[in-house]
């Protein structure tokens, strides 16, 4: 965890750019986050996990060379079309005021959208990647979650994995599920997914790495994409006023590294200006949705972060 130097984010399995960073960067030192690497569509059909055969390839080149891939899951999400739904509705975040359902959905046009509380409707928009959240303090949602999750990582040379919404826990109409909050259930859920075994772990479990971080998560997470302040999409007004205060790095030193969530490919000036607030508060350098090109002729900020990241490689 802490020889880590650079951070790439939402990484699309194209495997020059596993050669661009070899070209730049200590791969022994750089971790990805790969979000396109299973056959179903990003945000589609959780909780199945399967590798697709391009991520298989890139996988396996990435950790020939010593990448540290991260493969996207999600802790508490899930696909009402999936079969699993229907032994599972009963347990889903329900609003503390007007109960209604809570989870996420997502279009281009639209961006994000509110959850249908129809069971038709549910049903009938995947193509809007529609998703409700699982209590965490379910153990039926743990052991599925957990065995999905080992099937589709259990041939791939990966000693870590990325999880989802870890940061979601709240204050719910349901908020005891088997007597757990949401938020003690999910540091079971993540302990959960630490202990599980790949052909690359060795027997010692998975390193975890999750959405956003607090003293709570933090206790099993090794690594947490952090957000800026109210700016996960796009940057909020002022934001330069952000940083400064490595409040995060100071608390959880020794515990679990933070890296950068969005917007942070270096190609404009509110870009480098989110990435300069994230390394501010102690993040680990970030690239996020960058190509080999971006990494063989870097912007002078790209430049920057990747001899940041030799720099710190010693």
């Amino acid at each position: 965890m802490d020889e880590i130097t650079l951070a790439i984010g939402w990484c699309d399995g194209d495997v020059e750019l596993l050669d661009a960073l070899t070209e730049k960067v200590d791969p022994k030192k750089t971790l990805i986050h790969f979000s396109n690497w299973r056959t179903d569509g990003y945000d589609e059909n959780y909780p199945s996990y399967v590798a697709s055969p391009r991520a298989r390839a890139f996988i396996a080149k990435g950790a020939g060379m010593g990448f540290h891939i991260l493969p996207h899951c999600n802790s508490i999400d899930m696909d009402p079309t999936h079969p699993a739904y229907a032994y599972l509705r009963d347990f889903q975040y329900r609003d503390v005021a007007g109960k209604g359902l809570l989870g996420w959905g997502y279009e281009r046009e639209e961006g994000v959208l509110s959850v249908p509380n129809s069971n038709v409707s549910l049903l009938e928009n995947r193509q809007r990647k529609v998703m409700v959240k699982i209590h965490p303090g379910l153990g039926m949602w743990r052991s599925i979650l957990a065995e999905n999750i080992q099937q589709g990582l259990a041939d791939l040379p990966v000693d870590a994995v990325f999880i989802d919404v870890t940061l979601c826990t709240y204050n719910l109409h349901n908020g005891l599920v088997e007597n757990l909050t949401s938020t003690q259930g999910m540091k079971r859920l993540i302990d959960h997914v630490a202990e599980l075994e790949t052909g690359a772990s060795g027997g010692s479990g998975l390193a975890v790495g999750g959405e956003g971080l607090n003293e709570i998560i933090v206790q099993g997470l090794s690594f947490g994409q952090v957000h800026l302040f109210r700016s996960s999409g796009r940057s909020c007004k002022g934001l330069e006023r952000a940083g400064g205060c490595a409040l995060n790095a100071l608390l959880f030193a020794g515990l679990a590294r933070s890296f950068g969530y969005s917007g942070l490919s270096g190609r404009t000036e509110d870009e480098v200006l989110r990435s300069s607030v994230h390394l501010s508060l102690g993040a680990i350098p970030t690239l996020t949705r960058v190509s080999a090109r971006d990494i063989r002729q870097p912007s002078p900020h790209v430049k920057q972060l990747l001899q940041m990241a030799v720099d710190r490689a010693g």
